[in-house]
């Protein structure tokens, strides 16, 4: 992956390589200012669920509906998804999570993010089928939001896939602006058919050390789990 605006961009399509994904990142600083709108998101779902933070009893919901909505992620290798463990299932101090919970109490929608000393970043945030198009995964991002602000926590990160545009105005409705976009490239070339690359340093956080940015035709290893954006934007599926 390289950003839009990078210069191994042109140096890509100067050698052939397509783009066969398009991905986004956006920034959200909350102010007191922030809180209306952002509890009015929370609050207006209330006569179909309830929202509330994940905790670790939760576990078995929050695999069912990961499972249930594996195959849902939109793009590529920048907004991949890997099927949860009951490690990354269960909330911790550093990685929370929030519900929305139907009247049979049923998680229809989640979202975790990862807290750092700096910025949160949204891990991932999914709707169940079915659920969706009500403001469900904005809600339960709001109320990541306003909890963790309370908590002093007021620089936020998220993003996903251009092809999802119900989770880029859900986004934008929370109040993140968007300040990013890259591109997923494949080479046309011999022995590189068809395997995504990256370079400008994608994923800081994701544990890619194999990267190499001065080199855009450096291959990504997906060391561990499936390389994502998501460790330095999010990542967001149909809502």
């Amino acid at each position: 992956m390289v950003k839009a605006d990078s210069s191994a961009r042109s140096e890509l399509e100067a050698r052939g390589w397509v783009v066969i994904a398009r991905s986004w990142g956006a920034g959200l600083t909350v102010d007191d200012a922030s809180h209306p709108r952002l509890s009015a998101l929370r609050d207006g779902v209330e006569p179909l669920v309830t929202v509330r933070e994940l905790e670790p009893a939760d576990v078995d919901a929050v695999l069912a509906l990961d499972r249930e909505t594996l195959d849902d992620y939109p793009g590529d290798v920048a907004t991949a998804h890997e099927a949860l463990t009951e490690a990354r299932a269960t909330p911790t101090p550093d990685h929370r999570g929030w519900g929305a919970f139907a009247h049979d109490a049923h998680l229809v929608a989640m979202t975790f993010v990862d807290i750092g000393r700096e910025v949160v970043e949204t891990d991932f945030t999914v709707v169940r089928r079915g659920w969706r198009g009500q403001g469900l995964g904005s809600a339960v991002k709001s109320a990541s939001v306003l909890a963790l602000s309370e908590q002093g926590h007021v620089r936020f990160r998220t993003g996903g896939s251009m092809d999802n545009p119900a989770s880029i105005a859900a986004n934008r409705a929370v109040g993140y602006e968007r300040d990013e976009e890259w591109l997923t490239f494949v080479a046309d070339g011999e022995g590189l058919r068809g395997r995504p690359v990256r370079a400008d340093g994608a994923g800081r956080s994701n544990g890619d050390d194999d990267t190499d940015s001065r080199d855009p035709t450096r291959i990504l290893r997906r060391a561990g789990r499936t390389a994502q954006l998501g460790r330095s934007v999010g990542m967001i599926v149909p809502w």
